[in-house]
């Protein structure tokens, strides 16, 4: 039988039939040796072949094959940094949800989590949450940001789940394809999928004001059909977006802005940091290139985690 992965906890898969029909199931024990890097050989999206054992009432199953994926998401294992762990597979697009003091999402995480998206060619809109909650100098914030990322390239929504603004326009994106929803925990993922579906119920939770940090509602990844057609995978919150499998010469290539300039720079295989005749340093002299996107590619070329230079970048 074939199906679709709906639900992983680690060990056991909810999937689903063409026929509606679903069946909780497990991994055969070949697959954890087969050299897969990632911590979950298996991920929500995932297309599978399964087989149901018939000594359990033929409401389990083994699955034996894992259809190739189309794309997926991947970042670094958070307690092992050698491996990988794959969020989520055969994605159309996903929504980053984005919140500027509630929790607060640095740029740094923003620009990793662009580079694996473009790496494997979805398409990423960048929503910015709870807009209703902003002052004017936030807001300011918000729109500067949006004008960074919409100049190279990249969709951005401002929403509120408590007012509904352009919660229609999201919705309407989201019309017959597979989308993810990721961010930060306490960036209102939940909040804002049950106010597009509310029929889910997806649990939801107070942020921490002792330290401003979302906690975590959604244990596992998990798709849910739409009513109006296609599926949602809600994911849990991501503290850190490790970028995994990528050469120092390629990075540059998944930063839109930096690749349309590479052919300019006067060494085939600059790395626009020290070289001579590098066009993005010119561009980024000339503000042409927006300088925390500079700084994102820098962290990822240099292999230093998210908060490497944010602190004291300006007195170097």
């Amino acid at each position: 039988m074939t199906g679709l992965v709906y639900k992983s906890t680690g060990s056991w898969y909810t999937v689903k039939t063409e026929l509606g029909d679903t069946y909780e199931c497990r991994i055969k024990g070949k697959f954890r040796l087969k050299g897969i890097k990632s911590t979950n050989p298996i991920s929500v999206g995932d297309i599978v072949d399964f087989e149901l054992e018939t000594d359990n009432n033929q409401d389990s199953g083994v699955i034996h094959k894992i259809h190739d994926r189309t794309n997926y998401i991947v970042r670094k294992s958070v307690n092992l940094s050698k491996q990988t762990h794959i969020i989520a597979s055969n994605i159309d697009q996903v929504f980053l949800m984005i919140t500027i003091n509630n929790p607060p999402t640095l740029t740094s995480f923003i620009d990793r989590f662009l580079v694996t998206s473009n790496a494997y060619s979805i398409k990423t809109v960048l929503l910015f949450n709870k807009v209703d909650t902003y002052d004017k100098e936030t807001l300011d914030e918000v729109r500067y940001l949006a004008h960074v990322y919409r100049k190279i390239g990249y969709e951005c929504i401002g929403v509120s789940s408590v007012t509904g603004k352009n919660v229609d326009k999201v919705k309407a994106l989201m019309h017959n394809k597979v989308s993810m929803f990721s961010g930060h925990s306490g960036v209102g993922k939940s909040t804002l999928v049950n106010l597009i579906e509310p029929d889910l119920n997806i649990k939801t939770k107070e942020i921490s004001t002792l330290h401003m940090q979302g906690q975590h509602t959604t244990t596992f990844a998990e798709m849910f059909d739409l009513s109006f057609g296609g599926q949602i995978i809600d994911t849990p919150g991501i503290k850190g977006f490790g970028v995994v499998d990528m050469d120092k010469e390629e990075i540059g290539d998944y930063f839109p802005e930096i690749f349309k300039l590479k052919q300019d720079c006067k060494f085939n295989n600059c790395l626009h940091i020290k070289e001579p005749n590098c066009a993005v340093k010119q561009a980024l002299d000339k503000d042409e290139i927006s300088f925390s996107r500079y700084r994102s590619y820098l962290q990822i070329v240099e292999g230093e985690d998210e908060h490497y230079r944010t602190d004291n970048w300006e007195n170097q």
